[in-house]
């Protein structure tokens, strides 16, 4: 010992001024991440995909053929062209199924078969009894993320209420002094002809959380990956000897065993892959087995859980092996700063920022939870989001094996050693 006082090192500007930077800025990043992506979701929402079906058969009026509902349909898609927050898709019953059970459609508005002869019959005096009002059907989809389910549900059943409204003012002006002739209860129908009802499109299992069960199953995978490679990559270090461990008052140090950046980036590689067959495993023994978390399809769940984890240990053990000790801070931001926001769970990707819907391209949680969210509420459908999440993975293993093995190689041809190749001195392990 030297006899100076340990504590004297908070003195020392350096360790002030780098922690301050460090902390500050991740501070300020997670704020920006979390907080600005979700700070205006309706002000952002840009082109939100909802399904707009007119089933209606129509009716023979005054000798002529109306269809009032692809005059609500048609409407709809007028007022809404220049806005862009919603991306009206037309198409039939059968269609509008099919993408609500793919995740391809947020909600959607649905004018029933007998919409035109239900509200022409307000405007006749011969019916028995109090007219029947029909209804337009708003479709919800939580599968689909349940923010951007009643963003869907919001606009749709703003957009049928105010058609109901049109369509009621073109009645009565086509009607004239005629409908004082008319029933009090027809006349007040008359003015607003349509109701509008809610129901669920795609309807989940009760222990789905509310479609966010996928985002968070997908989430556990991406943290246990990121976790195990900080884990492992000091085992790996220990095991090797460039590192001690420490154990409550014990320290171990074993003898070195000289490794280029390359090899021990494969041994640790190796291990993860390894070791992602037990993580997968458990997380969904955790998930299915003891929470009782709704699931089909577990053979493909196992295989897409193990693959995920391995992917993004090995994507943050390269960080960490290209970065050194700030290589964690950065698999931080990559895995989870950046990706929670942008993992289409919460709030949609139509509804982010444009900085946030770029991120959203690429960022590893959003391509995982997809996939789990095609397996889990979409019956493994690949077009659901279950190939592209297949394909993203592999891209990013490719991507993380050419810049690890790149940048290592690099600095293994510079002799960029961990230790350097002159000092020789094989440390002794130490006796627990």
């Amino acid at each position: 010992m030297n006899g100076t006082n340990p504590f004297r090192v908070l003195r020392a500007k350096p360790l002030w001024i780098a922690s301050g930077v460090i902390t500050g800025v991740l501070a300020l990043l997670f704020a920006v991440l979390y907080v600005g992506a979700n700070i205006d979701p309706a002000g952002h929402m840009k082109n939100l995909p909802v399904g707009l079906v007119n089933a209606d058969k129509g009716a023979e009026v005054g000798g002529r053929q109306l269809n009032l509902g692809a005059r609500i349909t048609d409407s709809i898609e007028k007022s809404t062209a220049g806005g862009g927050k919603v991306d009206w898709k037309v198409m039939d019953e059968r269609e509008v199924k099919e993408e609500l059970g793919k995740g391809k459609l947020y909600g959607a508005l649905v004018v029933p078969a007998d919409f035109t002869s239900s509200v022409t019959a307000l405007t006749g005096t011969t019916a028995a009894g109090t007219p029947v009002r029909p209804e337009l059907t708003v479709l919800t989809n939580q599968s689909a993320g349940s923010l951007g389910s009643s963003l869907a549900r919001v606009a749709t059943t703003q957009a049928a209420a105010s058609s109901s409204l049109q369509v009621g003012k073109e009645l009565t002006a086509q009607i004239g002094p005629a409908q004082v002739k008319l029933p009090p209860a027809a006349r007040v129908l008359l003015a607003d002809p349509a109701a509008v009802t809610v129901q669920d499109g795609h309807p989940l299992d009760s222990h789905s959380g509310l479609g966010l069960t996928a985002f968070y199953y997908a989430l556990a995978l991406v943290v246990v990956g990121m976790l195990s490679a900080n884990v492992i990559s000091g085992q790996v270090d220990h095991s090797l000897g460039y590192t001690h461990n420490d154990l409550g008052p014990l320290r171990l140090h074993r003898p070195l065993i000289r490794a280029t950046r390359v090899q021990t980036l494969a041994i640790s590689s190796t291990l993860m892959a390894a070791l992602s067959l037990l993580m997968g495993t458990l997380v969904m023994a955790g998930a299915v087995g003891l929470m009782g978390m709704d699931a089909s399809h577990l053979p493909l769940l196992w295989l897409y859980s193990v693959c995920a984890v391995a992917v993004s240990g090995i994507g943050a053990l390269t960080l960490l092996a290209v970065f050194g000790t700030p290589g964690m801070l950065v698999a931080t931001l990559v895995f989870i700063g950046m990706a929670v926001p942008t993992a289409n769970a919460t709030t949609p990707i139509q509804a982010l920022p444009g900085f946030y819907r770029f991120l959203a391209e690429f960022e590893p949680l959003r391509q995982i939870a997809d996939g789990i969210r095609a397996i889990l509420y979409y019956d493994a459908q690949g077009d659901a989001g279950l190939t592209r999440g297949w394909v993203m993975m592999a891209v990013g293993l490719v991507a993380a094996a050419l810049f690890g093995l790149g940048v290592l190689g690099w600095y293994d041809r510079k002799g960029l050693h961990r230790i350097p190749a002159e000092t020789d001195a094989e440390p002794r392990a130490t006796p627990v």
